[in-house]
Formats: structure tokens, sequence, C-alpha cells
């Protein structure tokens, strides 16, 4: 049986990239986001499923990469260049969306590196796990 999760969305990644998404895709963009937050609400099902991948961790707090598609769209999530970077909190089931971005709204370069600058920079209870 698979932990139901508390889904939030970080202001950090709405007033960055989650607004960026919305003015492109309008609709389809509520569509997306609703869908994104129903999955991460059994987040463990993304991870046996691939779609979500571990990239570190400690007992509490797992930081994992997911990667998703806009609805009504033709792209593959991992062709969509699509991405989200969240907090799994196990001892508290709380999942909380640290980044929502298009791989092409970061600076050209090594994309992990970049989203791990902006966790550390903007979220400081996750520095010491990056």
């Amino acid at each position: 049986m698979f932990t139901k999760y508390s889904v939030s969305i970080e202001n950090y990644a709405e007033r960055h990239f989650i607004k960026n998404f919305e003015k492109k895709y309008h609709r389809a963009w509520d569509i997306t986001i609703d869908a994104i937050i129903r999955e991460l609400q059994s987040f463990e099902v993304l991870l046996d499923r691939g779609i979500a991948e571990k990239i570190i961790g400690n007992q509490k707090i797992n930081i994992c990469k997911i990667e998703f598609k806009i609805a009504g769209t033709n792209q593959s999530r991992h062709g969509s260049g699509n991405r989200g970077i969240i907090a799994v909190h196990k001892d508290s089931c709380i999942v909380r969306i640290l980044l929502i971005y298009h791989k092409n709204d970061l600076r050209d370069g090594n994309e992990t590196a970049q989203w791990k600058q902006l966790i550390k920079d903007n979220y400081p209870e996750y520095h010491e796990l990056l």
C-alpha cells in the first residue's frame, strides 16, 4: 500500500517559473499542474514507474526530480524538457514543489548544477543535503 502525500507549491517556484507556464499555456497549464499535484500525492508510484528520480536524501527528506508534459501536447514527459524538483518529507508525508521549470529557463551549461544552486540560494533548509 502506498502513502498519500500532501503537496504544496513553494512561493519561489510560483513566482519565478510557474507564472511563465501560466502565461504560455493558459488553461492547459491549469490542467497540467492539477495532474502534477495528483501524481505527487502518490509519489511512490512515480518512483516505481521511473517518472521520479531520487537525487539525494537522508532518513527524513529526499530531493527528487520529476519530468512532466503539458496537457494537450504531443510531447513525451522526457522530450518536453519540463522538469520539477521536489522535496519529499517522509516522516510528515509532505511533498514540497521547490522548482518547476523548462530546461531552457536555466542558463546554458550544467542544468543539475544550476538547479542545485537555486535550491541552495532559496531554500536554506535543504542546503546541507546538496
